[in-house]
């Protein structure tokens, strides 16, 4: 029964900010490249925005979901992060 878990907007909106962030990162590698800029452009600011954003998001699912179904919540949570890092790890490899 982990469907219906994953049907709640605390749990796919924060792995759709991370995807989004993920796409930002792409999209400003594939055009600009891996060179660092004088000033964080747009796509930093928005990075920061969809990474710092969902934190509210996960934070409300542990609250709400958690105690209802903790083995779907565990799962949705380990999507959760494994999103998270997948949006961070290019930041954190280029140093961007």
């Amino acid at each position: 029964m982990i469907r219906p878990t994953f049907r709640v907007p605390s749990a796919w909106v924060p792995i759709g900010m991370s995807l989004v962030a993920l796409g930002v990162v792409a999209g400003h590698l594939l055009i600009l490249g891996a060179a660092r800029a004088a000033d964080e452009g747009t796509a930093a600011h928005v990075w920061q925005l969809m990474m710092a954003g969902q934190m509210p998001l996960v934070a409300w699912f542990i609250f709400r979901w958690l105690p209802k179904g903790p083995r779907q919540g565990i799962r949705v949570l380990a999507v959760q992060l494994a999103a998270f890092v997948m949006a961070a790890a290019p930041v954190a490899w280029w140093g961007l």
